[in-house]
């Protein structure tokens, strides 16, 4: 399960983050990277800086004399002339400047609104977010109306009058209900599990909201809902919209170095084939929806050239299998040069049918915290070796996850870590993904579930001390997530 490092050297003004990720093309024999495929220097640059040259010398032709007083008095008139031009242009171009920095602060960076329109710009009021009416093009600001907290899975609505998000009363709730906000959320009607009593928990809300008389179907809004102190018998909701993050009695041993998996021990783990092999791996979340990370279709955002397999354990048994099309591919706003915001989506042409080797992880509800050094599972059909072909059989590793600041250190990766990443793996050396686990899940059981807390992204080399796995933070992309779930 370690990557290939790929080497790129480029003379640029600006500096790139130097190091190798998990790149997933060129660990076939005897295949190479396409033209254009992104890869990361292993070593610092030195950056080279473009200066021009000292102007030339203003050289007098020779054998040309003038007389002095009449090119100064020429000159000067010249110099008037200019002067009377330019000036008034730089006025106006100073004034046009003040005008913009005066726009862009009172219209732009001194917005009050927590999250603005992805349409241009526009800025919205926190009373009109969930209200009902949408005001972002694409109805952005009734999109992320409501969420779920911590392992019992509360529901919470998004309470524009305060700006917080309150616990909805199990009073005057039902399926119904329940389905059609699961629906609302960017989940499929058919994997609506049930809306069950929970008793209040004062650390899971800032108060409370009851549903009003009324409604009938379609969507909530805020109109069907009302602020109270309190809710009847002090009930919440515990909604699941989907049976995820549950898998057979699987033995798992506690192996440094990483070992074979049992068939269904990882039944959320899938295998990306493009023009028939095993690029990257990836994790199903629904039915219909695999979370993947975005360096992997970068170079092959075509949904037609991705073939996705579930339930398989040996890549063997997928080249005589049919596989799921894929019929959408959305990925985050990439950066290349950082691999930041390294996370897409795969949306397949029809659904997944569960089973005991083929089940979705929970995607983490707000409010878990996943804490350094708190064990989680790595798995994948990877290399074994850096720079050696996949393995035929999914393998699995326990590794730890390590905290932002060790991860940013200067003897690990020096400030590269963004919010969009963490890092987990053993400073020690030994334990990793590498090429080929590239999108494959990081996994976490807190209570009786399992949580994706990552997507396999980039390292330096594979299992080399005090460089650790980089993965895609999911939480960090849970907005995000949902969003393309909804509107998708």
């Amino acid at each position: 399960m370690p990557t290939n490092p790929a080497h790129q050297t480029q003379a640029v003004n600006t500096v790139e983050r130097s190091t190798a990720y998990y790149a997933n093309c060129g660990f076939h024999e005897g295949e190479g990277c396409p033209p254009d495929a992104p890869q990361r220097p292993l070593h610092s640059l030195p950056v080279y800086t473009l200066r021009t040259a000292n102007p030339p010398s203003t050289l007098t032709p020779a054998g040309m004399q003038s007389d002095p007083t009449q090119s100064r008095t020429t000159k000067g008139a010249r110099k008037k002339r200019r002067l009377m031009v330019v000036l008034p242009v730089v006025a106006v171009c100073l004034l046009l400047a003040v005008a913009g920095v005066l726009l862009w602060y009172f219209l732009w960076h001194n917005c009050s609104c927590k999250v603005r329109c992805a349409d241009g710009g526009r800025c919205v009021d926190f009373s009109q977010w969930c209200d009902g009416t949408p005001h972002c093009q694409g109805s952005q600001d009734e999109a992320q109306c409501f969420r779920l907290y911590g392992t019992d899975f509360v529901l919470q609505a998004y309470w524009a009058p305060s700006g917080s998000w309150k616990a909805v009363c199990f009073d005057g709730w039902s399926d119904q209900h329940g389905r059609a906000t699961c629906m609302q959320m960017g989940y499929e009607g058919e994997t609506y599990v049930s809306s069950t009593r929970l008793q209040d928990s004062p650390e899971v809300s800032d108060g409370y909201v009851r549903l009003q008389p009324g409604w009938t179907s379609g969507e909530l809004v805020q109109r069907y809902l009302t602020s109270s102190d309190s809710c009847p018998d002090d009930s919440i909701i515990s909604l699941r919209c989907i049976d995820c993050g549950s898998r057979p009695a699987v033995p798992t041993s506690r192996v440094v170095g990483g070992q074979p998996a049992q068939r269904g021990a990882w039944p959320w783990q899938v295998s990306l084939h493009a023009e028939s092999k095993h690029l990257c791996g990836g994790s199903i979340v629904t039915p219909r929806w695999v979370i993947t990370a975005a360096h992997c279709v970068h170079e092959r955002p075509d949904p037609g050239k991705w073939t996705v397999y579930a339930g398989y354990l040996t890549l063997s048994e997928m080249y005589s299998a049919s596989g799921s099309a894929v019929s959408l591919v959305i990925s985050h706003n990439y950066n290349i040069h950082t691999d930041d915001n390294d996370i897409a989506l795969m949306k397949l042409a029809g659904p997944l049918v569960m089973s005991d080797t083929i089940r979705p992880v929970c995607l983490p509800n707000e409010g878990l915290q996943f804490v350094p050094p708190q064990t989680c599972w790595i798995s994948g059909w990877g290399a074994t070796i850096s720079g050696g072909n996949p393995s035929n059989r999914l393998n699995e590793v326990q590794v730890s996850l390590i905290s932002r600041d060790t991860c940013n250190s200067p003897q690990v990766y020096n400030g590269q870590i963004t919010n969009s990443m963490i890092c987990a793996g053993d400073l020690d050396g030994g334990v990793d993904a590498c090429q080929g686990d590239s999108g494959g899940p990081l996994v976490v059981q807190q209570g009786p579930l399992w949580w994706l807390v990552g997507d396999t992204s980039w390292g330096l080399g594979c299992a080399w001390r005090n460089k650790p796995g980089v993965y895609g933070n999911v939480t960090y992309f849970l907005g995000w997530i949902y969003e393309q779930m909804q509107n998708n």
